[in-house]
């Protein structure tokens, strides 16, 4: 099967936090942690979810303001403080009767690594650790947090025909 044919089949997404919907980067300040997300990731999330595609985030990470950010952009799927990443994914799959080959998965790091090789089409950003390049299908031209997540749902959306330019969309 095509890389082509992979990206077309999917219906599912399923993205890390730190280091695919930010770019791993945690500013320490008074007052608390904060997270950099991209705008542009931001567009396309929202657009998948007004096309009708499962988007959800599992992380091992925890960050009120992040899972704020990502339901004013229609995602309600974000399973934060996950320990069992791939548990978590199996339990999720079968709530939502999703077949392995309709889901893509996008991880940076270790913790990604087994629940990565579970799904259709395990992507990974320009950045991510050389364990992760080396077993993803496909590996992003762009970085976790700019631009990466926009990068595989384009791909997935103009395969679809669903890459409207037309679509209104709140802020992302």
């Amino acid at each position: 099967m095509s890389i082509l044919d992979r990206f077309k089949q999917i219906t599912t997404f399923i993205f890390d936090m730190d280091g695919v919907l930010t770019d791993g980067t945690v500013y320490v300040l008074d007052g608390g942690q904060y997270r950099r997300m991209s705008i542009k990731d931001g567009f396309a999330l929202q657009l998948a979810v007004k096309k009708g595609y499962r988007i959800a985030v599992i992380s091992g990470s925890t960050s009120d303001p992040a899972v704020e950010r990502l339901h004013k952009l229609g995602i309600q799927d974000v399973f934060m403080g996950v320990k069992d990443k791939k548990a978590r994914l199996n339990e999720y799959l079968q709530q939502h009767k999703l077949q392995y080959a309709e889901v893509l998965m996008m991880g940076d790091d270790i913790p990604d690594y087994d629940v990565m090789q579970t799904v259709g089409l395990a992507c990974a950003p320009a950045d991510a650790v050389s364990e992760i390049k080396e077993m993803a299908h496909y590996i992003s031209l762009y970085p976790g947090g700019l631009g990466c997540v926009r990068d595989v749902i384009e791909k997935v959306l103009k395969l679809n025909d669903h890459w409207d330019l037309h679509t209104n969309t709140t802020s992302s």
